[in-house]
């Protein structure tokens, strides 16, 4: 009986340090995976809209569906009382007005 003890006593004290490596392991695992997705989450929150009646051609067509030529059509179609006037003054499709209205805004200008 005391053979079995002892052999099952000294296999636990063997285990044990590996065990201690995989939890450490883990937490480190743990811990990178729930930093990792926080970074990009703020630095999208922090992004405003940006605003069609003074950007410039360069900064519309980093939007979805909008390029050189469309770029050019926002500008020259300025000042937009309502971003929804993309549509209203056929300058972008409805379709391409859905997938950037919430990154883009029309401010007015003070009096």
């Amino acid at each position: 009986m005391k053979r079995i003890t002892t052999a099952l006593l000294l296999a636990a004290l063997l285990a044990a340090p590996a065990f201690a490596l995989d939890d450490k392991q883990a937490k480190k695992d743990v811990a990178t995976a729930t930093a990792a997705p926080a970074a990009p989450a703020a630095a999208t929150k922090t992004a405003e809209p940006m605003d069609i009646n003074s950007a410039t051609a360069k900064q519309l067509a980093t939007l979805d569906g909008i390029g050189e030529v469309r770029a050019k059509a926002i500008i020259a179609g300025r000042p937009y009382t309502g971003k929804d006037q993309l549509v209203d003054k056929k300058i972008l499709t409805q379709a391409v007005y859905d997938v950037i209205k919430d990154k883009i805004i029309a401010k007015q200008k003070k009096k």
